[in-house]
């Protein structure tokens, strides 16, 4: 359940950062709204995961799969592209978010 929870808050944390791309700087009103509700649903979230995780593990899957997600939707919805030693960052950012999930003790699986 922590882990469905964490992915919860990756996703709202996604949902707003990429109405922050689409706030503009926050000069419109809906995303910037979008904004505010968004990271603030997944920081809750981020906090009931912490409940059941240590801070760091669970830091390290928040961000590290919402740094992923986000250059994918940078990439679908704004046309962002990525170079191969981008692409090669993000693969390790996996790699050690499956590292922590696969191989760690330090918490529930």
């Amino acid at each position: 359940m922590p882990y469905l929870v964490l992915i919860l808050a990756v996703i709202a944390e996604t949902v707003g950062t990429t109405a922050l791309q689409a706030s503009q700087q926050f000069t419109r009103l809906g995303p910037s709204l979008t904004v505010i509700v968004a990271y603030g649903i997944s920081f809750f979230l981020l906090g009931w995961a912490l409940k059941f995780m240590p801070v760091g593990i669970a830091y390290a899957i928040w961000s590290g799969l919402g740094i992923v997600l986000i250059a994918v939707i940078g990439f679908i919805m704004f046309g962002q592209r990525l170079d191969w030693p981008a692409i090669l960052g993000l693969a390790m950012i996996l790699g050690g978010i499956l590292v922590i999930h696969l191989f760690s003790t330090a918490t529930q699986h």
